[in-house]
């Protein structure tokens, strides 16, 4: 099946459940400028053109260079091109990952976004919680949901989703407003997720996993390679088309600055994995 065919709601889209994300379009640890700008801008407009319609960005990418970069190459954006950010975090002096969690901290972040972007209002902005940088970490998000309640009202956001979250995270939040994703990690070594995922299948509610290969730790398993060779793949090409099929509700948002690479990830979602596939690589 196309990735193309393969859609799902997001925000008041249905997008297709391939989507790219935007991370990679940064220089190294995503911070600081690309090396190749010129390769990146392909790799957008690629990706557009393959029929990519979901992009997944921040403004602390780089910070800045992502979505400089998304608004040179694809600015004005296609009719159907929902572009997702989110907020919560900022950069240091060295790149170090800080949280930027205070109310006035989210509403100046929204802003950036949409002045980087070129946007007048964002379809979807993701809350990432930073109670602790690199896992989910249990703490009120009423005041920073208050603060995003506040840009949907003005109109500079149509659509709020979470990101890096415990399930009652999620639950508080949906008793404060409609929650349209969730984006934690998630991958086949990393599935702690698997109830959450579920859960929120049940209520038509997206689920994004960020380091869908693994990030900066690429995903290494006998049983995947294995696969691979079965099927004349790569084994993140597995890792893709694992996720596609664990549940309708996952989006996708693998990163690339090569062009060739992004078609590698694209042809994922043409790969059939069978029942004892799926529950050879369950196994990992």
């Amino acid at each position: 099946m196309s990735h193309t065919t393969m859609t799902y709601p997001l925000g008041d889209r249905n997008v297709n459940r391939l989507g790219y994300g935007a991370m990679q379009l940064a220089g190294p640890g995503v911070f600081g400028p690309v090396k190749d700008e010129a390769r990146a801008i392909q790799v957008l407009r690629d990706a557009v053109a393959a029929g990519v319609n979901h992009i997944d960005t921040s403004d602390f990418y780089g910070p800045h260079e992502t979505n400089q970069l998304i608004n040179k190459a694809l600015h004005p954006y296609p009719q159907d091109l929902c572009i997702v950010t989110k907020v919560g975090a900022r950069r240091d002096a060295k790149g170090g990952w800080l949280p930027a969690m205070e109310p006035d901290a989210l509403t100046q972040a929204v802003e950036d976004n949409l002045r980087h972007l070129g946007l007048d209002v964002i379809e979807v902005v993701n809350l990432r919680s930073m109670f602790q940088v690199f896992a989910p970490q249990e703490g009120s998000l009423e005041p920073q949901l208050a603060a995003l309640l506040e840009l949907k009202a003005r109109g500079l956001i149509r659509h709020i989703g979470l990101s890096n979250v415990t399930p009652k995270q999620v639950a508080d939040a949906q008793a404060m407003t409609p929650i349209v994703c969730v984006q934690n990690m998630y991958n086949l070594a990393n599935r702690q997720d698997d109830a959450l995922i579920d859960q929120l299948a049940e209520q038509q509610i997206a689920y994004v996993p960020f380091f869908p290969l693994g990030g900066f730790s690429p995903l290494q398993s006998t049983q995947l390679n294995e696969v691979a060779a079965s099927l004349n793949a790569t084994p993140m090409q597995i890792a893709l088309a694992w996720l596609l099929r664990r549940s309708p509700n996952i989006l996708l948002i693998p990163g690339t600055s090569s062009p060739a690479h992004l078609q590698e990830n694209l042809a994922s979602a043409q790969l059939t994995l069978s029942d004892e596939i799926m529950a050879k690589l369950n196994g990992i």
